[in-house]
C-alpha cells in the first residue's frame, strides 16, 4: 500500500511516497482499493498552493482514480464491496486506498479497463456539464474547441460529436491536428499557421460558431469572441495560456453572446443528482465505445516524478496515468 503525500507547498518533485493517509470509510463514504489514478494540470497547482482548494497538511493529491470497492460506510446504498468504480475527488486519488463520498463514486462499465477509467471523470465530466448543462449545445450546431488536444479538449470533441454537433478543433501543430481528427473533429484549425477568425469564417461559410469551449484563455479567447454567431455561448473552462481574458462587454451585447463559467467540481455540492445523471449518460456512451480517453503513458506510482514531467511538458496529447501494485 502506497500513496503520494504532500507535506508542504512545493513542486511535484517534493512529494514523497508513504503509506496511505486513510483506510476506513466514515458514514456516507466509500473505501476504494485503487488500481490507477490519472494526473491533471491542477495536480501540479494544488501541491504548490496555487489551486482553489488548499487542503490541510499532510494530504494526497489526485482528482480521479479507479478501482474496486473495498468497504462502505453507514448509509451507503449506491455501491457495494467488489464493485468496479471510478471516483471524482477534491483530492486524495494518488493512493492505493481512496476514501470518497458516495456521490463522487460511479459504476464502471465492465468493458472499460482501470487505466482508461482513471483518466475519465474530470475531463469528460467537465466537458459534459459544460456542453450540455452550461452551454446547451444542440444537434446541428457548430462547436469550436480551443486547446483541442488537452484532456478536456479531446473529451469535448467526443462529447460534442455524441451530442450531434459539428466540431471545429483548434490546435498547434500537425501532429496534434491528427489527434483531434482521430477523436472525431470535423475540421482542424492549426493556429501555428492559420488565423483563428479567418479559418472559422471559411469553414462556416462566412458565419460563425454557436458554442466556444475554452480551457485556454489569453489571446485565443480574445479571437474566438470575434468568430461567433448571434446568441452564441462562450464556455470559460480554464486559463492554460496563463492570462485571464477581459471580455469586452460591447461584443457580448451586439451579438447577444452569453459567457458562462464551467467550474465542474462545484456541481457536486450544488447539484449532486444532476452530476449522477451526467455520469449515467457518459457511462452509456462510454459502454458504446463513443468515449475513450487517449492515454499517453501509464507508469507505476513509484515513477511519479517522470509522470509529472510528462504532464507538464505538454509536447504530446493524452492523459498520464499512474498505476498501483496489488
Amino acid at each position: 500500500m502506497v500513496a503520494l503525500v504532500c507535506r508542504a507547498w512545493g513542486p511535484p518533485d517534493d512529494l514523497s511516497l508513504d503509506a496511505p493517509l486513510t483506510g476506513k470509510p466514515g458514514p456516507g463514504e466509500v473505501l476504494v482499493r485503487a488500481q490507477a489514478a490519472a494526473l491533471n494540470f491542477a495536480d501540479s497547482l494544488i501541491v504548490q498552493g496555487k489551486y482553489q482548494v488548499k487542503p490541510p497538511f499532510p494530504f494526497t493529491p489526485g482528482f480521479e482514480a479507479a478501482g474496486i470497492v473495498e468497504a462502505i460506510g453507514d448509509g451507503v446504498t449506491l455501491v457495494k464491496p467488489g464493485d468496479r468504480v471510478m471516483t471524482a475527488l477534491q483530492y486524495g486519488g494518488m493512493s492505493s486506498l481512496v476514501v470518497a463520498p458516495e456521490m463522487r463514486v460511479f459504476p464502471l462499465p465492465q468493458s472499460v479497463d482501470f487505466v482508461s477509467a482513471a483518466a475519465f471523470p474530470v475531463a469528460y465530466g467537465t466537458s459534459h456539464i459544460g456542453l450540455s448543462d452550461r452551454g446547451g449545445l444542440k444537434a446541428g450546431e457548430t462547436l469550436l474547441v480551443l486547446g483541442a488536444t488537452s484532456g478536456v479538449g479531446l473529451s469535448a470533441i467526443e462529447i460534442g460529436k455524441a451530442m450531434g454537433a459539428r466540431v471545429l478543433a483548434q490546435v498547434r501543430g500537425a501532429d496534434k491536428g491528427a489527434a483531434a481528427l482521430a477523436a472525431g473533429a470535423d475540421a482542424v484549425i492549426d493556429t501555428n499557421s492559420e488565423d483563428l477568425r479567418t479559418a472559422v469564417k471559411a469553414l462556416c461559410g462566412g458565419a460563425g460558431v454557436d458554442v466556444v469551449y475554452d480551457p485556454i484563455g489569453g489571446d485565443l479567447a480574445d479571437q474566438s469572441l470575434r468568430c461567433v454567431n448571434w446568441g452564441a455561448r462562450l464556455l470559460i473552462v480554464g486559463f492554460a495560456a496563463g492570462r485571464i481574458q477581459q471580455l469586452p462587454a460591447n461584443l457580448l451585447l451586439v451579438k447577444s453572446v452569453s459567457a458562462t463559467g464551467v467550474f465542474w467540481n462545484s456541481h457536486f455540492e450544488q447539484d449532486p443528482h444532476g452530476m449522477r445523471a451526467s455520469f449515467a449518460e457518459l457511462a452509456e456512451w462510454q459502454s458504446q465505445g463513443k468515449l475513450k480517453p487517449l492515454i499517453r503513458a501509464s507508469l507505476p506510482v513509484q515513477e511519479y516524478a517522470k509522470a509529472f514531467a510528462l504532464l507538464l511538458d505538454r509536447q504530446e496529447p493524452g492523459k498520464i496515468v499512474m498505476t498501483f501494485d496489488e
